[in-house]
């Protein structure tokens, strides 16, 4: 096996540190640098990305601020709304979509109709002298440690290279040392399209600042960004001209980058962009390199090592990450998930931290000024897919900047419930930005459908629901029952069932094939699983908390007027309140089915001829779609208790989506593990991730279940550190595809079903008698028929129930018998 060796200088000493391709199996790691944005490894704080190419001869730090948005704050809702709606839904009721959908457009999208895009802040370019002949390159990723690496040959002389985004000290460092003296020298400039001011300073900074401009009818100019670049050397001298520091015959160079905004929330850009970047690079600079990486690493890891995952390691790790890419789907290589997975709790450690913005459409990370679909929130489901690793794998802490953006929309969307319905509470539609806009955009056929606080206000259920923190329910609770309200108001009597629906709304991006053009409809089936969930897990908090009994008395008898979840004439689980699905629709949404993943509401045990009607809506469907469908395909399969599929699904995501010898592109997954859409869209590594941890762990369905679809191909391994509902944190090893032991810890003491295919042994462990699924969540079920009830029940693995009554921070030990 080859191995390159270079010389490193820490701390004024030299060391031989020796790198092989696989002296770590948490690295993505390459043999040549990135040609394009896909193949460039990122780095990130949260706040702070970069995407590094590691091009030894001109190497480009793309850099990323996560409050770098175009535009100022505004407002988007159409008060024209209010009067056309009555006679929107009577279009709808009378079946004249077409006539219903041109009414939307014209009264309830505004001018402003896209929304506002995340922005690069620009680039840091290094340019080397003497490198261009090189060899003996290699270029990593280290997600155990969040450093990216280079390290090469050129002219006789071993380079090495590094960088991070620190979160403790909010710069980013990027290191490069020579190991003869004097042979370092470059010139760094920085640059940004569309332009921006750079200048230079006398105590060897570059700085760049500039301001976002106008887009979609909404004034810019507004929101300013500063980014300031030191370099400090070991040996030689750092001089500077108007544009440009230049290194000569230094040893080393560090180089320190900070960026600040004037942005202060999403009603105030009152900020100092240039004393906000000034502040953080002062404190920077004076303190020790290795006490700065030290404390980096330390609170890195304090999140990333609470999960591991370990599916058994091939000769296959022996190869470029690119290489392990191209050949994951015919090779063996158990261990590429594992990294994969891994990456995901990576990205999002790097891109959402308490106190930021959370995770975007590309995370923090983007080159471009108008980025597709503007790198935004979009929230009929790919924003909510960025935060379902968060729970269940040991990430918590990370979801917190979508809690506060929540708090926020609910605050933006009263008005536009007020404004465009009459209606009380709050209210958001599909697709949000930094300015927190909450009205419709994209036309009726994507942006009709008020959906979006119901399926955020889920994460704050959720977050209690594994945590236990009645503190923070109590600050949720105010958020989820204004969401509630507003349902209570807006929903309407549908004249044959004598159903209360959402109208106007759509399915998600689709509609029937009987009318494909025209998407606004009344009461989908999506529609109705989010009303529910809102109202059953709003009635669920009022109880927990004593209060609101009036409310809740409303809520319970709107659930039961509720449309039920029906299934169609081919066994379908039905898309709309008609039966319309058609069997060849390939759409990458397929929204009908959150009543199975990421809700609750479609179970094996509690639901069987509803599961089984999903799983042929899933069929259906097919496998092959966008990059970020298939990481939900995943999760659903995983909810199927079908691993084999869901494998099948991860090998469909672990794709190259680069066709070979070609220009074109497909769902799958770029050289540097970025999701592709195509384009790049980081929901689709998080739903893949999420997808994983549910391989091994399911607690949704009033149990703790333990392996519920492990795949046949990964006979034996083990997790350690995944999360389930009711506060535990769950260890599981397996061997020849069935649980060898478990260990389970009580972080909140409370009662413990747990669920297995095999018998098992524990202390405190006893059969559960009289298993009642609804018990732990007492999730209600909805009352009304199945129109086609002739649907095969599904044929499940008899399971195992065992209950033990845990105190706080009690673990339990299991084997199989």
């Amino acid at each position: 096996m080859k191995r390159i060796f270079f010389f490193l200088l820490f701390s004024g000493a030299f060391i031989t540190n020796v790198i092989s391709q696989n002296d770590s199996y948490l690295k993505l790691w390459y043999k040549q640098p990135a040609k394009q944005w896909v193949e460039a490894l990122p780095v990130g704080n949260g706040r702070l990305g970069a995407m590094i190419y590691g091009d030894p001869v001109n190497e480009i730090i793309q850099l990323n601020e996560n409050t770098v948005w175009a535009g100022q704050p505004y407002r988007n809702e159409n008060p024209d709304a209010k009067e056309a709606l009555p006679e929107v839904r009577k279009l709808i009721f009378e079946g004249k979509y077409k006539e219903a959908q041109d009414l939307v457009n014209k009264t309830f999208i505004t001018k402003i109709s896209h929304g506002m895009p995340y922005q690069t802040v620009g680039n840091l370019k290094l340019h080397f002298n003497g490198t261009s002949d090189y060899s003996d390159y290699y270029r990593e990723l280290d997600i155990d440690k969040a450093v990216v690496s280079c390290s090469f040959k050129a002219g006789g002389v071993n380079y090495a290279s590094s960088i991070y985004s620190s979160f403790p000290d909010q710069v980013m460092v990027y290191r490069i040392k020579s190991d003869k003296p004097g042979a370092l020298n470059f010139y760094s400039t920085m640059d940004r399209p569309g332009g921006a001011k750079v200048s230079t300073s006398g105590n060897n900074e570059i700085t760049l600042t500039g301001l976002t401009g106008d887009f979609d009818k909404v004034k810019g100019n507004a929101l300013k960004f500063t980014a300031v670049v030191r370099v400090l050397t070991s040996g030689g001298s750092v001089s500077s001209n108007d544009s440009s520091l230049v290194v000569k015959n230094a040893n080393d160079a560090t180089i320190y980058i900070s960026i600040g905004t004037n942005f202060k929330n999403y009603k105030d850009i009152s900020g100092d962009a240039d004393k906000k970047a000034g502040d953080y690079l002062k404190a920077a600079i004076v303190k020790n390199y290795d006490q700065m990486l030290n404390d980096h690493i330390k609170d890195y890891q304090k999140y990333f090592r609470r999960v591991n995952l370990d599916l058994g390691i091939t000769d296959a790790v022996k190869n470029p990450t690119d290489v392990r890419l191209d050949k994951f789907a015919t090779g063996n290589d158990p261990q590429f998930v594992a990294l994969y997975f891994q990456f995901g709790r990576y990205l999002l450690i790097s891109s959402s931290r308490p106190g930021g913005q959370p995770a975007n459409l590309q995370g923090i990370w983007n080159d471009q000024l108008t980025p597709s679909w503007d790198s935004k929130y979009t929230v009929n489901i790919n924003t909510e897919m960025n935060y379902w690793p968060s729970e269940v794998t040991n990430l918590s802490d990370m979801n917190e900047p979508l809690m506060q953006m929540v708090r926020e929309l609910a605050e933006a969307g009263r008005q536009t419930a007020r404004d465009m319905y009459g209606a009380n509470g709050w209210v958001l539609h599909h697709n949000t930005d930094i300015w927190r806009m909450t009205g419709p955009i994209d036309g009726a056929f994507w942006g009709q459908w008020p959906m979006g606080g119901a399926w955020l206000s889920q994460h704050l259920f959720d977050k209690y629901d594994f945590n236990g923190d009645k503190e923070f329910l109590k600050s949720a609770y105010p958020v989820v029952k204004e969401a509630s309200v507003f349902f209570l108001d807006f929903l309407v009597e549908e004249p044959e069932h004598k159903w209360l629906v959402v109208a106007p709304s759509n399915s998600p991006e689709n509609a029937p094939s009987v009318r494909p053009e025209y998407a606004v409809t009344a009461g989908t089936t999506m529609d109705n699983q989010l009303v529910f969930d809102l109202f059953t897990k709003t009635i669920k908090a009022a109880k927990i908390l004593g209060t609101d009994t009036e409310l809740t008395t409303k809520l319970e008898a709107a659930v039961k007027r509720l449309p039920p979840m029906q299934t169609g004439s081919w066994g379908q689980l039905q898309e709309w309140m008609q039966d319309l699905d058609n069997p060849k629709d390939n759409h990458r949404h397929v929204s009908h089915l959150y009543g199975l993943y990421p809700s609750n509401q479609i179970s094996p045990y509690r639901t069987p001829e509803l599961f089984s009607a999903a799983r042929t809506s899933l069929e259906a469907r097919g496998d092959a779609s966008t990059g970020w469908s298939m990481g939900w395909k995943v999760n659903f399969w995983a909810r199927l208790l079908d691993g084999d599929h869901a494998y099948k699904l991860i090998t469909d995501q672990l794709t190259p989506s680069i066709v070979p010898n070609s220009r074109r592109q497909r769902g799958g997954t770029y050289p540097n593990l970025f999701d592709a859409h195509p384009p790049f869209q980081i929901d689709g590594n998080f739903g893949c991730t999420s997808g994983i941890a549910e391989l091994f762990l399911q607690s949704q369905d009033g149990a703790v279940h333990l392996l519920p679809a492990l795949p046949a191909v990964w006979k034996t391994g083990s997790v350690k550190g995944l999360k389930a509902r009711g506060g535990f944190t769950v260890d599981v090893n397996w061997n020849n595809g069935e649980i060898a032991s478990a260990v389970i810890k009580s972080e909140l003491g409370d009662n413990l079903r747990i669920r297995s295919y095999v018998p098992l042994k524990g202390k405190g462990l006893k059969p559960a008698k009289g298993a009642n699924t609804n018990e732990y969540y007492q999730v209600p079920q909805v009352a009304a028929p199945l129109i086609h009830s002739e649907v095969k029940k599904p044929e499940l693995k008899s399971v195992y129930e065992y209950d033990v009554k845990t105190k706080k921070g009690q673990t339990i030990e299991i084997q199989a018998l």
